[in-house]
């Protein structure tokens, strides 16, 4: 690599970038991970896939960008061979990643963005940016074809790898679990907020126009007829119309103030929220 007369070697980015080039010159049985020869600020990767899952013995080819601000902010990560796992040719959202920017760390690195995406592979999707949730037979289907999938700049993936095992230290693991702890968590959170918001805006819907009964179905509910009968007096029936009036008025002033109260409503909520 020459990337000294292409770059400003005193900016703390490419300081550390090429930094860590050479920490990662000699390629793993995990991981191998390089800078683009004609971009310090793009980096191809291969990953194994973590065994004992349903990815063992997948090999799993990406894309890392990284920002000119990097190790202030997080690097974004690109999955190019297909995996059942993250969708390819888009960001993932982890908590290592740009989707996440107040988690990252600038003592974090670029192997262990590696390491905490092998991690990653195994657990859950539960519906975040870039996830997939397929079974676990299309995920070992695919696993085993990613052994001949071949990179345009880097070639086939599975020669990138080498049979030195340089397993994550004690240190790394703690780390490692809890940033995908973290991820989960954020991701279950978001899910319950989501779901206590939609319950609140159901719980909150008042009643609509089409509920609203009008004064005339109010009247035709509420009138009740009463005939008189036909061996009733003149004298006793003149006593009966004037109570029935007075039981009317008294009806009707009642239905007005429902509707006046409904009307109100219906305006309230139109006009007023």
């Amino acid at each position: 690599m020459a990337f000294e007369g292409k770059y400003n070697i005193k900016s703390p980015a490419v300081k550390r970038l090429m930094r860590e080039a050479c920490e990662l010159k000699e390629p793993t049985e995990e991981y191998w991970a390089h800078p683009l020869d004609d971009n310090l600020f793009e980096w191809h990767f291969t990953v194994q896939g973590p065994p004992a899952t349903d990815f063992e013995g997948g090999v799993y080819h990406g894309r890392i960008l990284l920002p000119t601000e990097y190790p202030m902010k997080p690097p974004n990560i690109i999955l190019l061979t297909p995996n059942g796992r993250f969708e390819t040719n888009k960001k993932i959202c982890l908590s290592i990643s740009g989707h996440h920017p107040e988690t990252w760390q600038p003592s974090w690195s670029i192997r262990t963005a590696l390491l905490a995406l092998i991690a990653f592979m195994p657990t859950p999707g539960n519906g975040t940016i870039g996830s997939l949730d397929y079974t676990p037979e299309e995920r070992q289907m695919l696993a085993r074809k990613s052994q001949s999938w071949e990179c345009s700049s880097c070639g086939r993936i599975i020669e990138q790898l080498s049979t030195v095992s340089k397993p994550p230290t004690q240190e790394e693991s703690t780390l490692i679990s809890q940033i995908a702890l973290k991820g989960e968590e954020q991701s279950i959170e978001k899910k319950e907020t989501e779901e206590i918001v939609s319950t609140a805006e159901e719980e909150s819907r008042e009643v609509t126009c089409d509920e609203i009964e009008t004064p005339e179905s109010i009247r035709q509910r509420v009138t009740i007829s009463r005939p008189a009968s036909s061996s009733t007096t003149a004298n006793e029936v003149q006593p009966q119309r004037a109570t029935m009036s007075s039981s009317e008025g008294y009806r009707n002033l009642v239905i007005w103030i429902l509707v006046v109260a409904i009307a109100f409503l219906v305006y309230r909520r139109l006009y007023l929220i």
